[in-house]
């Protein structure tokens, strides 16, 4: 894969305060994913299956919350379709369909398996507007419990899978991505961002016309450990949620043998995992230009595995916390 252009340079000089506003706690743990609905209002997943909406982000005073739905596992990445329908993937390997558009809240699979093999740690979905859908397996060794080890062992199992409307097994499209993460749209459709988490690195996979079926790199060396994406808008940026700062002591780690990573990632299995106090989000446009680069050092809200945009606010959600954090926008 070629590294993209630079323009402007380096861009992680160019940072900006990441500004709070006001911390919601929400009556659950590890709000992973957040995305936004046309309404304004925040959906998000907590550990024991539930799915939540938030309304009233603007009155810090009373927020709204309400259980919309509860499936069978830990929800990870959402997406909203057309319909007002919700995409769910299940940490504990199942893409679901969840009926928010009629009210019923009922979840059914649309599939747990591909390639003839059981889904493990399916992590972030998108829907194209053919009702085709693609969605990422972080890892095919590591459970979402021991992702730690996954990126310190840097399996490179990682996957992009795709759903064809009507199939019940997905199919492979792209492999050997380190723990693949986020996903996200191109603004006309002809291409896929996928955040390779243990490689902190965007991924461009080409969907029609001369870069079909061929992945590139779109961003590289980023600051921290890419998440969840999000995409608002065609013509907005893609919003990226960093879960942590880079460590330069596992960048030296992937470089040693497969044995070593090995032993390494189960010591990680054992020791407590402490989130970093850096807090960052990035924005990037369709070519790979960095649009913003927002942190906060000593942060009291940590690992940001996502975020989303909506009235002017940034919200942001974490595997870590008990809330979401409303940020202003840039």
């Amino acid at each position: 894969m070629a590294a993209s252009p630079r323009k402007g340079g380096t861009p992680w000089t160019r940072r900006t305060p990441l500004v709070p506003l006001r911390y919601l706690t929400l009556p659950g743990h590890g709000p992973e994913d957040v995305v936004a609905d046309p309404a304004g209002r925040v959906l998000t997943g907590v550990a024991d299956g539930r799915i939540l909406r938030v309304d009233g982000l603007d009155d810090p005073s009373a927020p709204r919350v309400e259980q919309v739905a509860e499936i069978d596992g830990r929800p990870l990445g959402l997406e909203l379709l057309p319909d007002g329908d919700l995409l769910v993937c299940s940490a504990d390997g199942a893409l679901l369909h969840v009926d928010l558009g009629g009210g019923t809240g009922k979840a059914r699979v649309l599939t747990g398996s591909a390639a003839g093999e059981r889904l493990r740690f399916c992590s972030n979905v998108v829907a194209l507007p053919d009702g085709t859908v693609y969605f990422t397996v972080s890892s095919r060794v590591h459970p979402l419990r021991d992702w730690m080890g996954d990126l310190v062992e840097h399996t490179g199992t990682g996957r992009l899978l795709r759903l064809e409307p009507g199939a019940r097994e997905a199919e492979v499209v792209l492999e050997g991505l380190q723990f693949a993460n986020g996903l996200a749209r191109g603004a006309d459709d002809s291409f896929l961002i996928v955040a390779e988490t243990g490689a902190r690195r965007l991924t461009r996979y080409g969907l029609t016309g001369p870069r079909a079926g061929r992945a590139e790199s779109l961003v590289e060396d980023l600051p921290g450990y890419p998440d969840n994406l999000w995409r608002g808008a065609p013509d907005g940026p893609v919003w990226v949620a960093l879960a942590g700062p880079r460590v330069p002591p596992l960048d030296l780690l992937h470089r040693a043998g497969p044995a070593v990573r090995r032993r390494a990632a189960r010591l990680a299995r054992s020791a407590p995992y402490r989130p970093s106090g850096t807090a960052g989000v990035l924005a990037v446009d369709d070519d790979g230009r960095i649009v913003h680069h927002l942190t906060r050092r000593r942060s009291g809200f940590r690992m940001v595995t996502s975020v989303c945009e909506t009235g002017g606010r940034l919200v942001l959600g974490s595997l870590a916390e008990r809330g979401i954090a409303v940020c202003e926008a840039p």
